[in-house]
């Protein structure tokens, strides 16, 4: 075992019994049938310590929407399942070809439409109105629609739908709304979701918790020969097993490491092997986003030169996300550090090929993105992905990746980046004020 071996080992069991404290403190009792394999692992669920969104969390969030709707002109807005459909009502479905839709009129109650036999499931969820109209498999779901509206004293005006609303729902309505007209209803949801409120970031900041408490197993567990599917494995489990929901993993070895997401090559892990990690999960809905790069065994002088880059690009992006910059400034800030450093210049490779961040909530990417051009101004409650990797094609990458909030005294991360790659994991930041 080598000397880097060795304190790879040590040091990050001591990092995993530092954070396991506080998760055992805070952990719920787990399921009878998976005891024995969180035993093992040492891990247990340290999210039952939180509650979810209340009725009237939503009733405001439906309240303030209305409000933005009043001011853009807009008579009502649909939405199909999805985040915005959780984030108002409370509906957790999916899309079929059978329409479910939430209509929200600038004014008065929201309505639900479903197909019949679906009503009762969609009933469970919804947690902001008892008005469910439902249609039949050889009715018109789009006439229901018309129906609400015209129950709502809606008969002209604008219609709003999100982007993601699918073509034939947008076609199939407003072929029975002849005297409305279509527009983005992106105005509306993104100026109700981009803010989060204090409990938003309380969710968020426990699933950081999570993630970094999975990574810092992970990392304690790593051994020769492992497969990147090995690797993924692993953090999956671990994720869960503290209670984080639809866990998702990526891990990258070696010179697959030089491309963001990855290639179909076969990896193994040997003695100086690059592990590029990026890696989250959600709690009662919002997500982490974190990535971590370590080396298995002695890491070269190359490794660290590049790691400590992007550590260093990571907190010249912080240090420009302050409030009243735009969004676009902090991604410039990062590419004018890395050009001196001969990488780039701009999106060119070897160097930063994708953007400094994005925001994040109850969708893993969300509006506004830390992305040349990007004029939108950082104000509080605004939440984003610092991640400004380097990737040079032949060799490896580097990404290190932590989530920010915005407050009205700055930025404040979830977690704080790792300081060296012979401590890569970080830690934890108590949740501050906006």
């Amino acid at each position: 075992m080598s000397k880097r071996t060795f304190l790879k080992a040590s040091g990050a069991g001591i990092a995993t019994l530092s954070i396991a404290s506080q998760a055992i403190a805070s952990s719920a009792i787990a399921a009878s049938s998976s005891e024995k394999s969180k035993s093992s692992s040492g891990l247990s669920d340290i999210a039952g310590s939180v509650l979810g969104i209340s009725k009237g969390e939503r009733l405001t969030r439906i309240n303030n929407a209305q409000k933005l709707m009043q001011q853009l002109d807009i008579a009502a807005m649909v939405l199909e399942p999805g985040a915005a459909m959780d984030y108002f009502s409370g509906i957790q479905w999916w899309r079929s070809e059978r329409l479910t839709a939430v209509v929200i009129p600038r004014e008065g109650n929201v309505a639900v439409v479903c197909p019949f036999f679906e009503e009762p499931s969609v009933r469970e969820s919804l947690s902001v109105s008892d008005d469910i109209r439902v249609w039949q498999e050889h009715e018109s779901p789009f006439v229901l629609i018309k129906q609400i509206l015209a129950d709502a004293g809606i008969n002209k005006g604008k219609i709003a739908f999100e982007n993601s609303v699918r073509y034939f729902v947008m076609s199939g309505l407003m072929a029975e709304l002849s005297n409305m007209q279509h527009v983005s209803a992106e105005p509306v949801t993104r100026g109700c979701r981009m803010y989060k409120s204090q409990h938003e970031l309380e969710l968020m900041h426990k699933a950081n918790e999570v993630t970094l408490l999975a990574y810092a197993h992970v990392w304690s567990k790593l051994a020769l020969g492992m497969s990147q599917g090995d690797v993924k494995s692993l953090m999956k489990n671990a994720q869960t097993q503290l209670g984080g929901k639809g866990a998702w993993n990526m891990a990258l070895f070696n010179q697959a490491s030089a491309y963001p997401h990855g290639t179909k090559q076969k990896q193994t892990l040997t003695e100086g092997s690059i592990v590029l990690m990026d890696c989250g999960c959600n709690v009662h809905g919002y997500q982490s986003d974190i990535s971590r790069t370590f080396v298995f065994g002695e890491p070269s002088k190359r490794h660290r030169e590049v790691w400590q880059t992007v550590r260093q690009g990571q907190q010249v992006a912080f240090e420009q996300a302050r409030i009243g910059n735009q969004a676009g400034s902090v991604d410039d800030a990062v590419r004018k550090l890395y050009q001196t450093k001969g990488f780039g210049p701009g999106y060119k490779l070897p160097g930063l090929s994708h953007r400094t961040g994005h925001g994040i909530g109850m969708e893993g990417h969300e509006s506004v993105n830390f992305v040349h051009g990007e004029t939108e101004i950082l104000k509080p409650g605004m939440c984003f992905s610092n991640e400004p990797g380097i990737y040079i094609q032949g060799e490896f990458g580097v990404r290190l990746e932590d989530c920010i909030y915005m407050t009205k005294n700055g930025p404040q991360w979830f977690t704080m980046p790792p300081s060296s790659l012979d401590d890569p994991i970080g830690k934890l930041i108590k949740l501050a004020t906006i």
